[in-house]
């Protein structure tokens, strides 16, 4: 018999038919006269319930199905005879695929700590609350690739390794075939990259931005979507190691319209996971975060404030709000300073755009104040930044200078700034951390919690 999803089974109307259904034990309890088993195959955050007569079975079938073991259940859909489900099976066979022991399986029928789960990330999929975060990472996945091709967007695929420094901040995970121990060496005693693989030193993407741009200067809209790498010694509940990152890159898109594009995705996309995942969210809202769903419902009604850099520093100076980081024209902003921006003073989403070009990347967009580039963050409520983006520089001199001024080896670039002599035109896009937004749409405290095998200093088990 085909087996049928417990999703699937939770809509149908029962009519007393034969039902396949596979899956894992929850909980069981029961007497000697009858047998409860809560069955949950990852479909849903719901368990349909078994209703089974121990005396139907042998006694060793029975002390086989325990809180985790595998079963694969024949029965009749009836209509549930107690409250909590609208259907359940009356069982006539039962397979066990796998037992699971009582006293070693880990995920036993009490409350278990994200810390102590984080130790378990192989079993802890299993979970309600780890079932419900990696569904709704997935309709999110889903949902950013629908919305793109929805628009006419183009999914560019860009180099996981490269032998570029998109951001210029050196915090790379090297790509290398030659001996750790006893690489080949130059003359002045510096590692011969020539030997190597590619030729040359190459690292893990810190982002597809560059060659995401490559593709827009011919395709007009693309998007890149895929898994990113930063060497920062960061171990704090915001940070990983390897990440994804949803970039688009738009050709004849100024920063007014990159701005337009991004509020507009971001409010699809908490739109889409309100519509797609409501049982998963009403869970998380239960147990983690009662304000969950109001604040998602807050940012599809709001519209987001557009504020500048030097106005953002004018009402934070201004405040009677106590700081630990100071404050002043130039210095990058904390997340104390954003989210008390986004909580506190307008109490909605904000965009904040025209920072300091100091503090910015090379390939932003230079102002005619000399001062500032046309960049662009994006401050959510409880995450702070959740996307940067900029109008990105298509002046060849302009850009040319800006590399020069911050120490970045030209000749790497080299095809980079070729675009900007054969048909350069103004162009702008931005980054979105994917588990950033996980962070914001699951209410989760750890970004830990929202990647199924987070990858962080000291830490790749897994």
């Amino acid at each position: 018999m085909k087996r049928t999803p417990v999703k699937e089974l939770l809509q149908v109307s029962p009519e007393n038919q034969t039902v396949n259904v596979k899956g894992w034990v929850r909980t069981k309890r029961g007497n000697k006269n009858v047998m409860f088993i809560a069955l949950n195959d990852g479909s849903t955050i719901h368990n349909i319930q078994i209703v089974a007569d121990p005396a139907a079975f042998s006694e060793e079938l029975v002390k086989q199905i325990t809180t985790g073991s595998s079963l694969s259940v024949d029965g009749t859909l009836v209509a549930s005879q107690g409250s909590g489900q609208p259907v359940e099976i009356q069982a006539t066979n039962i397979l066990v695929y796998g037992s699971a022991d009582v006293e070693t399986y880990p995920l036993q029928k009490k409350g278990h700590s994200l810390e102590f789960l984080r130790e378990i990330a192989h079993l802890r999929p299993r979970t309600n609350t780890f079932g419900a975060v990696l569904r709704i990472r997935h309709a999110m996945a889903y949902g950013i690739h629908k919305y793109f091709n929805d628009r006419g967007f183009f999914y560019l695929h860009t180099p996981i390794i490269t032998g570029s420094d998109a951001e210029g901040a050196g915090a790379m995970f090297r790509v290398t075939t030659l001996d750790a121990g006893n690489p080949p060496r130059n003359e002045d005693g510096t590692v011969n990259f020539k030997e190597d693989f590619f030729g040359k030193e190459t690292n893990l993407t810190v982002s597809g931005q560059l060659e995401g741009e490559l593709g827009a200067l011919a395709l007009s809209n693309i998007y890149t979507f895929g898994p990113t790498f930063r060497a920062e010694n960061s171990n704090t509940a915001r940070h990983l190691a390897e990440f994804w990152m949803i970039e688009p890159e738009m050709a004849f898109f100024e920063l007014e319209e990159n701005m337009d594009l991004v509020e507009d995705m971001l409010k699809y996309l908490v739109t889409y996971a309100l519509e797609k995942c409501s049982d998963d969210l009403e869970f998380l809202n239960k147990m983690y975060d009662n304000e969950l769903l109001t604040r998602l419902n807050s940012i599809v009604a709001d519209k987001f404030v557009r504020l500048s850099y030097t106005d953002a520093i004018e009402i934070l100076k201004s405040t009677t709000e106590k700081f630990e980081f100071k404050v002043d024209w130039g210095t990058d902003l904390q997340s104390e300073h954003e989210r008390f921006l986004v909580e506190k003073h307008f109490k909605k989403p904000v965009i904040l755009f025209d920072y300091p070009k100091h503090i910015k990347a090379f390939y932003m967009k230079q102002n005619d104040d000399g001062k500032t580039v046309r960049a662009m963050d994006v401050l959510f409520p409880g995450i702070g930044e959740i996307v940067g983006g900029s109008q990105r520089e298509e002046n060849y001199d302009k850009l040319k200078q800006r590399i020069t001024e911050m120490g970045i080896h030209e000749e790497s670039l080299w095809w980079y700034l070729e675009t900007r002599k054969f048909g350069t035109v103004p162009h702008a896009g931005f980054g979105l951390g994917f588990e950033r937004l996980m962070l914001f749409v699951t209410g989760m405290g750890n970004i830990r919690d929202v990647i199924p095998f987070p990858r962080t200093p000291l830490s790749a088990e897994f």
